[in-house]
């Protein structure tokens, strides 16, 4: 097969896979770090609000 080499060159090396979970996995932590700071800016913002309303 011609392009046999090429094939095994692209798909052959699995030096590349341990980095892309490294990254996918960082990626999800980042994801999850932002979602716990959101849910919990929007707490803190209700509660801040609740007392000054409540304070008025």
């Amino acid at each position: 097969m011609a392009g046999g080499w090429l094939w095994h060159r692209l798909f052959g090396d699995r030096r590349g896979v341990t980095a892309i979970e490294y990254a996918l996995i960082a990626a999800l932590v980042f994801l999850v770090i932002i979602g716990g700071v959101s849910s919990l800016g929007s707490a803190v913002q209700n509660m801040l609000y609740s007392k000054i309303a409540g304070a008025m």
